[in-house]
């Protein structure tokens, strides 16, 4: 669900109020954030900025499972040896992450960052993993291996070689952590994007709603939406931005956990709601599940809707999202 950035873009308006917006770009979790923050000056807008990037930052020392000293990479690393004591933080976030696995029956599921080792999508695959090796990574793919004692706050991997990952998960959450500290620090309005993972609140210093634009997968540089969003979240999962391509086939980043190969059917999924953590979990697994099981997932989750759009260029959408009247070029 990453990669998707540039995929979403801002539009603010005039600010005719005398309220201020300051956005800054940086990277944070190895992929680029987007902050914009509405305040009384510009200096409380940099201000707040800065404790933005410090609660990321906070975040990723503890969910990062490439960086070793973190909870995260200690867990993986004592798979099938032994459990590892987390803050409440992270037990938490794993138990969301469990359940969302279960409502999805396994289309989500963080241990299926045992699949890196077998997939690379950075541009280095030129040949098709072989049939055993997918295999094998499979077996090591299982939220139910994932064992969380809540009284001694330890999270354990059952199986070596067992891997979790919050690549899913962890910017959404970090993104709704910032917006929620943000209004206890009474900051009203803002933008929290991490690298397509997006909370929003307030309104510009105009007094429009924040709006973003939806890139088309098939015509790149085009819009196929500019939806406005109201103190809502939106996360976009898609194959379009992150692949390997193998003899001129392009293989999706998104890896079904029960066949170790990538999601097909759908090229893009966007899910809006108030929670841009479940929206990217939705996302992603609705990629995994197709276009009727999706919609038949967030059926159970009326504060959720999506736009979908499927590999043969068709799209679809929840009740009351009407996209075709935005699409636009840039």
């Amino acid at each position: 669900m990453k990669y998707l950035f540039f995929s979403l873009f801002m539009f603010v308006g005039f600010n005719a109020s005398s309220q201020v917006s300051r956005t800054r770009t940086t990277t944070l979790m190895g992929s680029r954030w987007g902050i914009t923050l509405v305040a009384n000056d510009s200096a409380s807008a940099e201000h707040y900025i800065d404790t933005v990037i410090a609660e990321v930052s906070r975040i990723e020392y503890l969910i990062s499972d490439w960086k070793p000293e973190t909870q995260v990479s200690m867990v993986n690393n004592n798979a099938g040896i032994a459990p590892v004591k987390v803050t409440k933080e992270v037990l938490q976030l794993t138990q969301r992450a469990i359940h969302i696995s279960q409502i999805t029956n396994g289309a989500f599921d963080i241990s299926f960052a045992a699949m890196e080792k077998i997939w690379k999508f950075d541009g280095s695959m030129t040949e098709m993993p072989g049939a055993e090796a997918v295999k094998k990574a499979v077996e090591k793919v299982g939220y139910k291996n994932i064992l969380v004692d809540t009284l001694n706050s330890t999270i354990f991997l059952k199986l070596k070689g067992m891997k979790i990952g919050f690549g899913a998960l962890g910017e959404g959450y970090a993104a709704d952590k910032c917006r929620d500290m943000m209004l206890t620090k009474g900051i009203k309005a803002g933008i929290v994007n991490g690298s397509g993972d997006m909370s929003t609140w307030g309104k510009q210093p105009d007094g429009r709603p924040w709006s973003i634009g939806i890139t088309d997968p098939f015509h790149r540089g085009d819009l196929y939406a500019i939806v406005p969003l109201r103190e809502s979240s939106v996360t976009t999962s898609g194959s379009y931005e992150k692949y390997a391509e193998i003899n001129g086939v392009r293989y999706s980043h998104i890896i079904n956990p029960a066949t170790g190969y990538p999601a097909t059917g759908l090229v893009s999924v966007t899910v809006f709601g108030p929670s841009a953590e479940m929206c990217n979990a939705f996302s992603t697994s609705i990629m995994v599940m197709g276009k009727s099981a999706g919609f038949q997932l967030l059926k159970k989750f009326p504060d959720y809707s999506c736009i979908m759009i499927a590999d043969n260029g068709k799209f679809y959408s929840s009740k009351g999202i009407h996209f075709k009247k935005y699409r636009v070029k840039t």
